[in-house]
């Protein structure tokens, strides 16, 4: 295999945190990480969406990832961070504990989902990716925002 074609499989990541675990969500999906700010809530929407914000003039949906995964929600902190994210026309803020760095994953790194995930749904994940000692699970966003 030539280093060209590895190169051209290797996913660019935004790695952020939700309950000590490790998540990446390719950098081609996101727009911005912004902090927290004002959300303003929306009658009758999905428990796991918070609401809306407006982000430069865009009004956009906000999501609690640990809401959408069942897991055990928890007050903003100082890291906690909204990634705007978008998929085909639709964008989405992604609420998370904390977003960490950008990664480059080697394509041979990257494993289908295993049978067992764990807390998360594996209906919203696409994969995982093993570097080093760290885990990280790659979200599939299409299945976030259905």
């Amino acid at each position: 295999m030539s280093d060209s074609a590895t190169t051209a499989a290797d996913l660019k990541v935004i790695v952020f945190q939700l309950m000590e675990k490790e998540y990446a969500i390719p950098v081609s999906q996101v727009r911005s990480i912004e902090k927290v700010e004002h959300i303003t809530r929306v009658p009758k929407a999905a428990p796991f969406v918070k609401g809306v914000i407006n982000l430069r003039g865009v009004v956009t949906p906000v999501i609690d990832l640990r809401s959408r995964f069942s897991l055990p929600e928890e007050q903003h902190s100082d890291n906690t961070r909204v990634i705007i994210a978008g998929s085909n026309e639709m964008e989405v803020g992604l609420v998370v504990d904390a977003a960490n760095d950008v990664l480059d994953i080697p394509a041979e790194a990257i494993e289908s989902q295993p049978e067992v995930v764990g807390a998360v749904g594996a209906d919203y994940i696409s994969g995982v990716a093993k570097l080093e000692k760290r885990l990280l699970v790659l979200l599939d966003l299409e299945e976030v925002l259905n």
